[in-house]
């Protein structure tokens, strides 16, 4: 069984080595600790990643950009 966990270093607690414990119980287990890529995971969802692609290539083009200024205003 693999299980991937995302997590801040801040969550890291007894109650996370509790779950790990729990959900392998028997046998060894191997952990790595790597920092995460958010725009991989962002970006690993279809249709999360299309509608990023979309906003990106709309800022790009000027169309739907939202300023601070406009956004105090709404």
């Amino acid at each position: 069984m693999t299980t991937i966990f995302r997590t801040t270093v801040e969550e890291l607690d007894e109650r996370f080595l509790a779950s790990i414990k729990a959900a392998f119980r028997d046998g060894a287990i191997e952990i790595s600790v790597s920092e995460a890529d958010e725009t991989a995971y962002l970006l690993s969802n279809p249709t999360n990643r299309a509608r990023l692609l979309q906003a990106v290539a709309e800022v790009e083009a000027g169309v739907n950009v939202v300023t601070p200024e406009q956004a105090m205003f709404q």
